[in-house]
Parts: structure tokens; sequence; C-alpha cells
């Protein structure tokens, strides 16, 4: 695997396919992505943008989205990275921190200085280089933990 992150708003051919994919990771309508990926691929701005990691067969290992707000009542604390997922078989090889460290720098060059996540996941994020920021009450009406990273 090249570690090589594919950008959607480089790459619209692979819409469908990456829309496909983050939905049967998390259980979410395809549509939805698909309405979000648009968005990334017409667009540019800073957000919605995704982003893909292919392994050496050309099978998706990998992905990411940053989205204005994942499901949570504080509109503010945003842009939210989304969706991290990375395929079992190639986890625990730095692929999930080299996509978060690149995702982070490609906001920075929107000119966006902090990213959010809500997570519990916690030591896993904290290595990553954020920290803790504020509980945070979800859509559902459920706490999270919101971390930061600038």
């Amino acid at each position: 695997m090249k570690n090589d992150i594919v950008l959607l708003r480089e790459h619209p051919e692979l819409a469908a396919r990456a829309s496909e994919w983050f939905s049967s990771k998390w259980n979410i309508p395809k549509e939805e992505y698909d309405k979000s990926i648009a968005e990334c691929i017409k667009n540019n701005d800073a957000v919605p943008q995704w982003y893909l990691v292919f392994d050496d067969g050309g099978n998706i290992a990998a992905g990411l989205g940053v989205i204005k707000n994942d499901f949570h009542k504080r509109p503010d604390l945003a842009p939210n990275i989304c969706v991290v997922f990375v395929e079992p078989d190639y986890r625990r090889r730095g692929i999930a921190r080299f996509m978060l460290d690149f995702v982070c720098r490609d906001m920075a060059s929107f000119g966006l200085k902090s990213i959010y996540l809500i997570t519990d996941h916690t030591d896993f994020y904290e290595k990553c280089g954020f920290e803790y920021f504020c509980p945070i009450e979800e859509n559902s009406g459920e706490f999270s933990r919101m971390y930061r990273r600038i």
C-alpha cells in the first residue's frame, strides 16, 4: 500500500464508489454521502471534503470526511472530521494517523486553524494530536466527547 491520499474533489469518477463504501461502513444511506461528495466535487470550499486510501489492488482500505456538523448541537464547533474508518486488514499500520495529519494540513491550506471530532476512542485521537475540548450533546440527546486539533 502506498499510503497515498485520494482527494475526491480531484477524482469525481470515484464518487459513487466512495458513497457505497462509506454507507456500508456507517449504515447511513448512500444518498447522504452522494449529496455531500457531490458538493465537495462541485465547490472549491474547504467543507465538505472526502478522502480515501487504496490498497495495492485498488480496493478502498480507508477513508474519512470533513463536514460542517457531525450530528451535534454546536454548529459553532466546525468543521468536523467524520466517519474515520480503516478496513480491519489494514489497521495498526499508521493509516488513520496518516489520514488525520493529511486532513489537518489540507484544512489549514484552506485557512482553517481548528478542526473538531466526536469520539469515544479517546486514547487514539489524543496520540494523534487532538485534545479534549468539551462534552457535546448530539442531536440524539446523548452526550459524547468533542476533541479539537489546532
